[in-house]
Parts: C-alpha cells; structure tokens; sequence
C-alpha cells in the first residue's frame, strides 16, 4: 500500500461516495469512470492514449505488485486522468522494473485512490451505468466537490483525439520499403506501429487534422485509422477525411476509433455503450471462418448492429460473443476493413494479430493489381 495513510474519497455523479487512501499525487481529478478487468499489463493500459478523460477503476485485487519499466509503455505520458484500486501497491519484485507503482504514479502526477471494494464498485457501474467521478485526497467538503463534478462535461459529445494526437509527423521503418502506410493518428498506441514495421511496413504517422493532399504526398501503398479516445460522433473533421480516403479506392486497415470512424463515413452511426468494454479476455467470433478469438478491448462507444447490416456495401466480420455488438467489418469487393477490438494486444492474448498480416497482404495485392 501507499507510504501515507491520508484519507480520500470518490464520489461518483449519481451521489455515491467511497472512502479509501490516498495513493500517488495528492489532490483532486476529475474524469469518466471505467473499469478494466485485465489482471496484468496496467502500465500499458494507463499509457494508452484511449483512456485519456477517464479514471479507471483495475478490477484485479492487487495492482502494482511488479512495479514499472520504462520500456513498457503505449505512449509517451500517462493518459487516465485517475486510478482506483483495492490494493495499489508501492512494493514490487520484478528485477526489471525500475520504479514502484506509487513513484511513478508521482512522477506522472496521478491522483489516484486504493483500499476501494472494487467489486462492489464495478457492481454499481455494470447496474447504473457509466458516468463522470471525481476522486479527492486534499478535500473532504462533499457539498464544494459535488459542484466541481457537475461542471465535469459528460463524455458523449466529446472530440478528444484533438487532445491526444501527435503534433508533428514522424517516420518509423525501412524507407526502402514497397509497403508504405499512412498512418491517421487519432491516438495510436506504439505496439501497433511495431506490428506494422515488424512486418515490413515503412509509416508515416500524421497528425489527426491532416488534409488528404498531405497524405498522398507519402505516396501511400495504405492508410491506417488509429485507436483513440472520446466520442467519433463528435470527430467530424475525422469523418469527412476518411470519406476522402475511401474514394482513393485502396486499402484501409482501422482500429477502434479507426473502426468507428470508417462506420460513420460510411453513414452507419455509433452511439455510446451502457459500461463500455475493457479488459483482455473478450470472446468475438470471426463470421467469415468461424472461429473464435479472445481479444483486448478498450471502448465506450459501439457501431449501431442494426444499421450496419442495413448497409449492402457493408459486411460484419466480428461478433462480440458476450453481448452480439459489432467488432469489425469489411467494405464489400473492396480491400477495406475494420475491428473494435485491438490485435496489438498488448497488453493481452496474440489471438488477432493476423489482421496485421491481412493487412499487408492486401496492400501487396493491390501492388500487384496497379502494376
């Protein structure tokens, strides 16, 4: 547990109060309440810039315990805003590591709470429903704390890609390779990149606003949507380039956000989910060949099943297992696809890695075609 026994609490926007300790920064924050029930890989989950706005509540009972490496991590910063846990460790026994939970935490100036009854917590969210928290170890006022969380903006309606995308373009790979991705950065995760240049690939990731005409000066072979944070709805300038994409007429690979936002451009709408998918072991079914796969998930917001299958230039690829939403379709006689979940998955099981493969394959067959 945390070197200081000072009190907090959280409070969620429907009145609800927890008490617990003070873990990390000292101080208050703000954000979407989630939960993620993956039992490792937490650095890789707090660096993940799809988590941005929100604090996230770890449902396995210790966190912490193998403390941190420099090396794994998703982006360059912590992205939650706050973290919740029954028991947050600053002890750790991994000889790799470098710094415990609670030093790093400090170092990424991130309030968070521990001795929380996580499962009665997550009870409460799976009934009620996702809403905004508020977590405070430097206030105990109820009255003034409830005023500063219902300022709070509530996540529906938010663009916060804006927020978290690069701000220059950079180039990972081999110059000299044939396979050239364009890469939309909406809030990308750096395994995914890696799984791109592992396999031969030469990126060019570019800031989320980037015009077409600044795309195709890279003289992509492919264009590749990133994961991000907040609600697709709310990306219209996303949209309306991914339109402009699609009508280059080559292939395109989204992930996540990537995925929502190919939806939208094709006219199906997203909307947001009750308590949103987070964790590494979701079960989705893949249509065409039948077979299963457990994945890594991190979404609040979901592709409307039923307009989607109203769509004839459209065809479901995936299936979420637990509650039949829509985790990935393809574009119909087009090299153009799409999945909720993340192949990356790191953390997570490698089930869905093929994708990358699907991927490449599709860009070296539409080489081969336009030769």
């Amino acid at each position: 547990m945390s070197s200081t026994s000072q009190p907090a609490l959280l409070l969620l926007a429907d009145g609800t109060i927890f008490h617990g300790k003070a873990f990390g920064k000292i101080g208050t924050t703000t954000g979407e309440i989630c939960f993620n029930t993956g039992m490792t890989g937490y650095q890789e989950v707090f660096t993940d810039p799809s988590y941005y706005g929100q604090i996230l509540i770890m449902n396995n009972v210790h966190i912490g315990n193998y403390g941190t490496k420099a090396e794994d991590v998703e982006s360059d910063t912590v992205k939650i805003k706050g973290l919740i846990g029954r028991n947050l460790e600053s002890n750790y026994s991994r000889y790799q590591a470098d710094k415990s939970l609670e030093d790093y935490l400090l170092l990424n100036n991130i309030i968070s709470i521990a001795d929380i009854d996580t499962r009665a917590l997550v009870a409460h969210i799976r009934s009620k429903g996702a809403m905004n928290c508020l977590i405070s170890s430097d206030n105990d006022n109820i009255e003034e704390l409830k005023k500063q969380l219902a300022a709070v903006p509530d996540m529906e309606g938010l663009d916060l890609t804006s927020e978290v995308t690069t701000k220059e373009e950079y180039e990972l790979g081999d110059p000299a390779s044939p396979l050239r991705v364009a890469v939309l950065d909406f809030g990308i995760k750096k395994n995914i990149l890696k799984n791109l240049t592992d396999r031969g690939a030469f990126v060019k990731v570019h800031p989320a606003h980037t015009s077409l005409t600044r795309l195709k000066e890279f003289n992509p072979t492919g264009y590749f949507l990133s994961n991000g944070p907040g609600d697709p709805a709310a990306t219209e300038y996303a949209v309306e380039i991914v339109k402009a994409i699609l009508e280059e007429q080559m292939p395109v690979f989204g992930i996540c956000m990537g995925h929502q936002l190919l939806a939208l451009a094709n006219n199906v709408p997203t909307y947001k989910m009750h308590a949103g998918h987070r964790g590494l072991n979701h079960p989705v079914k893949n249509t065409i060949t039948g077979l299963s796969e457990i994945s890594t998930q991190n979404h609040g917001f979901a592709v409307d099943a039923e307009k989607i299958k109203e769509n004839k230039a459209l065809e479901v690829t995936h299936i979420n297992l637990n509650d039949g939403s829509i985790e990935g379709f393809r574009m119909v006689g087009r090299p153009v696809f799409s999945v909720q979940y993340h192949p990356e998955a790191t953390p997570g099981p490698h089930d869905s890695r093929y994708l990358f493969d699907d991927f490449i394959g599709a860009m070296k067959s539409f080489q081969a075609a336009t030769a």
